[in-house]
């Protein structure tokens, strides 16, 4: 995973937005009031805060809001009583508490060194995520199309399109389930697809010049621009009732449904029929850097002969655990980069909690990653995983009759599954109700990146109410950047490998599903616990600046690729990445407020 390329970037970054804040706090303090800020939501004027306690408890109690940021305008000593205090600062879900954690527990003096530790500690978030993603959610998704017999259009834009886009699915879905950080959500779905459809469009074009397919390019151009002016309406309303949040999901319904008889009636044309076993290529397709290329196939091969045994050994169930535990493979080890040792020294562990914790079901392999001893010790650590990680461990705790713990019950129930498993299968061959490993490894998983992504919104919120941010420039750069990494590189090596159309059709095909499903499902989970009306707390001119650019990159590239003739070439590519550079640049202006719009 390319993962530290950004890392520089994000560094670069941070290290810009701590002299701006710090120089911001030292002016703030001395003059004894805070910096005056925009809140799209038109809050009403802000307080001047003292640095005394008693000023923070006065606005409280007349019922004037402070926002959680303000806590950079205090006193030093008196920030862990207003983190403490202050209702708009406690967090809700998560494992850890990061506020609390970076103004509490640390000194102030060591504000410098713990921002550098929470900017690393979300690299490696944005790591696990991909991981998972990757090799673990991913593949059960494609082994429960397979087992459902399904057409590979109809795969590639709902379930290979749910694994692509997972990080991104679930990081809105945990944003929207808090009011304060829905502009996070948004930042990060219109960021995401501003950068999708410019950067990696770009990247592909300068790459490899191609003829785009013209049909799927306009069909999927057209929902995408419904979706953001849906999304637009929205946010001029500044609030998603439950008719919206299932237009939402309506839509994606209506997309799929097009997608479906528009290749039908291709094939019908061509004198074939719609079945799974079509030779359609999948929507979405990736040279992760741990599988091996079709280049180095040969050399994989020539691996292979060297090391394959001269007699064929029987291998024994405690054998078979501890080589399928094992994420490091020693041959693939020795023939690679130190760039692919030193991530893999990272991956290492979160490859070794998800083998454990999830099963993967792999159509491809012959004995579909069949592991007798590992997948039994799954049916107890999976449905653990699921218990302790819902709700954020709120339902682990839980006790049946206020005696015995849920996952105690969990507990018993999974090894009682897993020895009447082990008794009646074998090593040699998987169980003909093998496929229903697929479905707890996608369940599991799921949670894992649910779990995470909450970790993600979290840390993003402490960054900004730190560095005075809002919500939307974190989602639409560091958020945006992390859950945007793998989709990039995978796009740009199917390109480079010469699929130039098919990285094309993804760059368009994916974020479609990560906008309407993000949104849909974020919203109308949060309506279930009983607010039927989804506010949007907007930070004013940036999100407008950010649907636009968005919706006129759209507009630009729906203008431009037919005036071309779908003919896509390095001139495109070059307008694209300097569409993306003035649009970053207006939106960190606008942040700083060098852009202001007084009327807003």
């Amino acid at each position: 995973m390319a993962l530290w390329p950004v890392s520089g970037r994000a560094f670069c970054i941070l290290r810009v937005l701590w002299m701006l804040s710090c120089g911001a706090g030292t002016s703030g303090a001395d003059a004894g009031s805070p910096r005056s800020r925009d809140v799209g939501s038109r809050m009403p004027p802000l307080l001047e805060i003292r640095r005394e306690s008693d000023g923070i408890q006065g606005a409280q109690h007349q019922g004037r809001p402070v926002d959680c940021w303000e806590v950079r305008s205090q006193n030093s000593s008196e920030w862990c009583h207003f983190i403490q205090t202050n209702p708009d600062c406690q967090m809700d879900s998560g494992f850890l508490n990061y506020l609390d954690g970076i103004f509490c527990v640390f000194p102030s003096a060591l504000l410098p060194l713990v921002v550098t530790l929470y900017a690393l500690w979300l690299l490696y978030l944005f790591l696990i995520l991909g991981v998972t993603a990757e090799k673990f959610f991913c593949p059960n998704l494609s082994a429960i199309s397979t087992n459902l017999r399904l057409a590979h259009n109809v795969a590639g834009v709902t379930f290979l399109a749910f694994g692509n886009g997972a990080p991104d699915v679930f990081s809105a879905v945990v944003a929207f389930s808090d009011p304060r950080t829905a502009g996070l959500a948004i930042g990060a779905l219109f960021g995401a697809g501003v950068f999708v459809t410019t950067v990696v469009a770009g990247g592909i074009a300068l790459l490899k010049p191609f003829t785009v397919a013209s049909r799927p390019f306009l069909r999927d151009a057209v929902f995408y621009m419904v979706a953001v002016f849906l999304t637009f309406t929205m946010l001029y309303f500044r609030r998603i009732t439950l008719a919206g949040a299932l237009s939402y999901l309506g839509l994606y319904l209506f997309y799929v449904l097009t997608v479906v008889i528009c290749t039908w009636i291709h094939r019908r044309q061509r004198g074939e029929g719609l079945s799974p076993t079509g030779s359609s290529q999948p929507e979405h397709m990736s040279y992760p850097e741990d599988e091996e290329s079709p280049s180095s196939s040969v050399h994989s091969g020539e691996y292979e002969e060297e090391y394959r045994p001269l007699l064929p050994s029987e291998e024994g169930t405690l054998q078979i655990l501890t080589k399928s535990m094992n994420p490091l493979d020693r041959r693939k080890w020795r023939r690679k980069s130190c760039y692919w040792r030193f991530l893999k020294v990272f991956k290492m562990p979160v490859e070794f909690v998800m083998l454990l914790t999830v099963p993967v079901v792999d159509p491809d392999q012959e004995d579909h990653n069949w592991k007798r001893p590992l997948n039994c010790l799954h049916l107890i650590t999976s449905p653990l995983v699921c218990i302790l990680t819902l709700k954020s461990g709120a339902y682990g705790l839980y006790k049946i009759q206020g005696v015995f713990p849920v996952w105690g019950l969990g507990l018993l129930i999974g090894a009682f599954l897993a020895a009447t498993v082990f008794c009646t299968t074998k090593n040699e061959e998987p169980p003909k109700y093998h496929c229903v490993f697929a479905f707890l490894g996608f369940l599991a998983s799921a949670l894992w990146i649910n779990a995470v992504a909450t970790e993600v919104v979290n840390v993003l919120r402490t960054l900004g109410v730190v560095f005075q941010l809002s919500n939307t420039v974190l989602g639409l750069t560091l958020l945006a950047w992390g859950n945007s990494i793998g989709d990039t590189f995978s796009d740009l090596t199917m390109a480079r490998h010469g699929y130039p159309r098919m990285a094309f059709s993804a760059c368009f095909g994916g974020i479609i599903f990560n906008m309407l499903v993000g949104v849909g499902l974020g919203c109308v989970l949060q309506m279930t616990s009983g607010h039927l009306v989804v506010q949007l707390e907007l930070d004013g001119l940036l999100v407008w600046i950010l649907a636009g650019a968005l919706g006129l990159s759209l507009v630009f590239s729906f203008i431009l690729v037919p005036a071309q003739c779908f003919q896509l070439g390095r001139g495109y590519g070059v307008c694209l990445l300097l569409y993306y550079v003035a649009f970053l640049t207006v939106a960190l202006l606008t942040e700083f407020k060098v852009i202001r719009l007084t009327t807003l």
